[in-house]
């Protein structure tokens, strides 16, 4: 879903840019209401592990492939709010240091990518919580059916942008049905990853997940089964393995968006990227020529930046209540 610049035209551009503009402050001002110190290395560390995580693309069809979005999974570890930060600053991030997504296509990727993706994906958990039992299955549950259902709601979000902002002779109905086909395909994998990666955090530190916090009260003793230290550094090693290690063995092929646009003859639309010279630019480190050194050195700093700024970022804005719980509805039980 990084699109590139070019893709839609600058009036959509713009508009997408304004509305996300708008969408991300009223993102801050939630999470400064609601997220508490405790959750601020978590609001982090999901952003250096969904920037990890991006790197390792996944085969889905015919060659093409896919990776996460993980709009859903911070949307159910941190709350709709603060996953949309976390997403979007690595959308910015990725534009940024690594020249993946367009510049002026910023708008339209931090709304797809990261704005409909957590609060449509946090609205699919919160019904799903309710037609399933209000345990930690049921929680991990619905967060791979949210996850699949941000996907989807995401190629739709770029199709109807496409609609308004085509900027090639292809028609709404041929990318919609390209596009929102592709990604439900792609949706798979990001239910697993996102379902997966829930429950682990339930296992180790249940007392943290924002979308399970009605099963936290009805414990009879809130005692996390592993320390704060000791969660931080194990999922910061997770995340560098991703980055470094398991990036390695990433799929070949271009992603969804990429895969549509070649096939249905808009590619060509699509501009070079302002920052394609950068020393980290498509994920490969200027001056080292060993390929995977320069891609474990790139996803490694990578990791470090977004680690860097999520925490940075959250920690600025974060509720410093110690110890009471944040204001805002309740998940479901």
């Amino acid at each position: 879903m990084h699109a590139p610049d070019g893709f839609l035209n600058a009036g959509t551009a713009v508009a997408t840019g304004a509305v996300s503009a708008g969408a991300i402050g009223m993102a801050l001002r939630r999470t400064r209401e609601t997220l508490l110190d405790t959750q601020v290395p978590l609001a982090g560390l999901s952003a250096a592990f969904i920037f990890a995580a991006q790197m390792l693309n996944f085969p889905v069809a015919a060659g093409t492939t896919g990776h996460l979005l993980g709009g859903a999974l911070a949307a159910v570890l941190l709350g709709p709010a603060t996953g949309a930060l976390v997403v979007a600053v690595v959308v910015i991030v990725q534009a940024l240091a690594f020249a993946d997504g367009g510049l002026t296509a910023l708008g339209y990727n931090t709304l797809n990518m990261a704005i409909v993706t957590t609060f449509g994906g946090y609205g699919v958990y919160l019904v799903t919580r309710r037609l399933l039992p209000a345990t930690g299955t049921g929680v991990v549950a619905a967060t791979g059916v949210a996850a699949f259902a941000s996907v989807v709601l995401a190629s739709m979000a770029f199709s109807i942008e496409w609609l308004f902002g085509a900027t090639a002779p292809v028609p709404f109905d041929t990318v919609f049905a390209a596009v929102v086909g592709v990604h439900a395909l792609i949706g798979v994998g990001e239910a697993v990853i996102s379902a997966l990666a829930v429950g682990a955090v339930l296992a180790s530190r249940p007392d943290l997940v924002h979308g399970a916090r009605d099963l936290d009260r009805s414990a009879a003793a809130r005692r996390p089964a592993v320390g704060m230290r000791g969660f931080v550094i194990g999922a910061v090693l997770v995340a560098l393995t991703f980055a470094a290690v398991l990036s390695q063995f990433a799929a070949p092929g271009p992603d969804g968006l990429a895969r549509v646009a070649s096939e249905t003859g808009f590619a060509g639309s699509g501009q070079p990227h302002a920052l394609s010279d950068a020393i980290l630019s498509g994920y490969a480190t200027a001056g080292i020529t060993n390929e995977a050194v320069s891609l474990a050195v790139a996803g490694t700093v990578g990791v470090i930046i977004t680690l860097a700024v999520g925490y940075g970022l959250f920690a600025a804005v974060g509720d410093h209540r110690r110890g009471r719980e944040p204001r805002g509805p309740r998940a479901p039980a």
